[in-house]
C-alpha cells in the first residue's frame, strides 16, 4: 500500500508579507503596521489592534446587562383597567397563551436565545484565539460566519415595542411606553454588535500551541546512532 501523500502547510498572507486593507479590500505586499492605504489611507494592520482586550471589555458589559434585560420590564401599558408590565419572557408566554405560537417562537429565538447564542459563541471564539488553539478552526471560522448573518435580527423586540408604542397612541386604546428592560436589551444588542466588529477572525489561525516533537523516539535514536 502506498504512504498517504503529507500535505506541506500553506503559507499565510502574514507569512507571506501580505496585508489586506479593512475598508476597500487592497492586497499590499511589503507594507508595515500603521501604514496608510496607498488606495483609501486606511492605516493597515495585519490584525486588528488589541482585538481581545477590545472584544473582552464589550462581551463582559453585555453580559452584565443581559440579566437586567431579560428581567427588567420592556414595555408597560396603561389603560383604564390598570397598568400592566411585561418583560421579554412574559410577553413570549402572552403570545404563546393567546395562541400566536410563530411570533411566540420567533420573538424567543431573536431576544433570548440569539443574544445568549452570540455572548457564548464569541466568548468561545475569544478565548481559544486568544490562547492559539487549533482546535476546529474552520468550524470557528464557520460559526463567526454565522453570527455575522444572525446579528441583523437581534433588534426585533426595540422594534416591536416601538411599533406598538405608535400604533396603540394613535388609535388611544391605551398608552405603552418602553421601560429600562429594553434599554439594557438594546445596550446588550450593540454591545455584542461591537465585539463581533472587534473580533478579528483571521485570529483563529493563529496558532501558537504546536507541541513539539518528543525526545527520544525512535526516529531521532536512529539517526543519532547514524550521526555517531
Amino acid at each position: 500500500m502506498s504512504e498517504p501523500e503529507i500535505l506541506a502547510p500553506v503559507e499565510t498572507a502574514m507569512q507571506l508579507g501580505l496585508k489586506s486593507c479593512h475598508h476597500c479590500g487592497t492586497v499590499w505586499e511589503g507594507a508595515a503596521d500603521g501604514e496608510p492605504c496607498a488606495r483609501c489611507a486606511t492605516k493597515l494592520h495585519s490584525r486588528k489592534p488589541d482585538t481581545f482586550n477590545r472584544t473582552w471589555a464589550y462581551l463582559i458589559a453585555a453580559a452584565i446587562l443581559y440579566l437586567p434585560a431579560n428581567m427588567l420590564p420592556v414595555m408597560i401599558t396603561k389603560s383604564l383597567f390598570g397598568t400592566q408590565q411585561d418583560t421579554i419572557l412574559s410577553g413570549v408566554i402572552y403570545f404563546w397563551v393567546s395562541g400566536a405560537y410563530g411570533l411566540a417562537a420567533l420573538i424567543f429565538i431573536a431576544s433570548f436565545l440569539v443574544p445568549l447564542f452570540k455572548l457564548t459563541a464569541l466568548t468561545l471564539l475569544t478565548y481559544l484565539s486568544q490562547h492559539g488553539s487549533d482546535w476546529r478552526q474552520l468550524e470557528r471560522a464557520k460559526l463567526y460566519r454565522i453570527l455575522e448573518a444572525i446579528g441583523r435580527w437581534s433588534m426585533l423586540d426595540v422594534f416591536v415595542v416601538a411599533l406598538l408604542a405608535g400604533l396603540v397612541r394613535i388609535h388611544g386604546f391605551a398608552e405603552i411606553t418602553a421601560g429600562f428592560g429594553i434599554a439594557a436589551f438594546g445596550a446588550v444588542v450593540v454591545l455584542t454588535m461591537l465585539a463581533s466588529l472587534s473580533f478579528d477572525p483571521r485570529s483563529t489561525w493563529d496558532v501558537r500551541n504546536v507541541s513539539a516533537p518528543e525526545a527520544g523516539t525512535d526516529d531521532d535514536m536512529k539517526s543519532s546512532g547514524e550521526t555517531a
